[in-house]
């Protein structure tokens, strides 16, 4: 074989292994870009997908952020939506449980899902990375990623923020963070020139039958403080899921200016309910019902769903002094951009001026 035949004989050889190490390269190296870290909200080192497509979260406030955020990237609510205003295909999403007031969760339903990342809600305290590391020990080869809670109504900032990062929706994030931030400025400015003497007593009605409620410092009734009310609500606070029972008596008592109502079938029959008669709030037709459609403005759960009841309580609360906030456009503009439903000004109507 001569000089000429065996250069090209090499040159094949080498072309070939070339080849082999692309075709490796190609199908069985990692891709570059295919992962990458980030530093979670309690300071954990994460490896995550680049690409997020698929998350789910283990406490309804951090879910009902990703659905306000990036909906198609939600692969399951912890409990159904049972409100009307709401694409079917997020509504209908699989219930799966997770690990807050009620404790539903169950791991292998989390895993069957197939999430590229699991958010966990986590308090600013020294010991929420133990329970975050818990959570990554049950589910294996799933990044768990934790967030700081939402449930502070002074504190939500941070947590859009890293959300929109994390999920990709930064532009989203900040849109939301700007509404939060315009209500939010607004309401407490105006509402913290409120003298004392002003400020209108509040009962939260919880329950079927009204008595049931949180008292000043609980996060589900915050708004009531935030928007320049007093919370008259003297019982003990009740962690987790929140709730006190209080006897008729007590709100005969208490004897608030205006009641907000959580519950739809109590506010149907309060005015009639002849119990509720002699209540200041009653005899005034001070009684409002909590728009909760699709998601809850107040409460239940406590999160960034809550943003549209910063200027919904304010304006309750104090109409002449808040008479600059439109409600009409803000909850528009709200429900179009981040509950993803475009309202009909029946339903608007119908969120804003429940019948009893």
């Amino acid at each position: 074989m001569n000089s000429k035949n065996k250069t090209i004989i090499a040159i094949i050889v080498v072309i070939a292994i070339l080849g082999i190490i692309g075709t490796y390269i190609t199908y069985y190296a990692p891709s570059s870009g295919g992962t990458k870290q980030l530093t979670d909200m309690v300071g954990r080192n994460v490896t995550v997908p680049t690409q997020i497509n698929t998350v789910v979260a283990t406490s309804p406030p951090t879910t009902n952020m990703i659905y306000i955020l990036a909906p198609d990237k939600l692969a399951g609510w912890n409990f159904k939506p049972t409100g009307q205003y709401m694409d079917p295909k997020y509504k209908n999403l699989t219930e799966v449980g997770g690990w807050f007031g009620k404790q539903t969760g169950n791991y292998e339903t989390f895993i069957s899902i197939k999430p590229d990342i699991v958010l966990e809600g986590s308090s600013p305290l020294a010991n929420a990375s133990d329970t975050v590391n818990e959570r990554q020990t049950k589910f294996g080869a799933i990044p768990v990623v934790a967030v700081l809670d939402v449930s502070n109504v002074t504190k939500f900032t941070p947590s859009i923020k890293f959300m929109g990062q994390v999920l990709g929706v930064e532009d989203r994030a900040d849109k939301l963070n700007s509404f939060y931030e315009k209500v939010y400025n607004k309401v407490n400015s105006t509402a913290s020139q409120i003298p004392d003497n002003q400020k209108k007593k509040v009962y939260y009605a919880e329950g079927p039958e009204g008595l049931q409620t949180d008292p000043s410092g609980s996060q589900h009734s915050q708004l009531i403080e935030l928007a320049g009310g007093i919370n008259i609500a003297d019982v003990p606070l009740k962690q987790g899921m929140g709730m006190t029972d209080v006897s008729m008596e007590q709100v005969l008592k208490w004897n608030p200016d205006v009641i907000l109502v959580g519950d739809p079938s109590f506010y149907k029959k309060v005015y009639n309910d002849t119990k509720w008669q002699n209540v200041k709030a009653v005899k005034e037709k001070q009684v409002f019902l909590i728009p909760q459609d699709p998601l809850n403005w107040f409460d239940r759960p406590p999160g960034v769903n809550i943003i549209l009841g910063i200027p919904w309580t304010a304006k309750t609360l104090y109409p002449d002094k808040f008479q600059d906030l439109d409600m009409n456009s803000l909850t528009k503009e709200f429900y179009s951009e981040f509950y993803h439903y475009q309202l009909t000004d029946e339903e608007l109507n119908n969120l804003l001026n429940p019948q009893p």
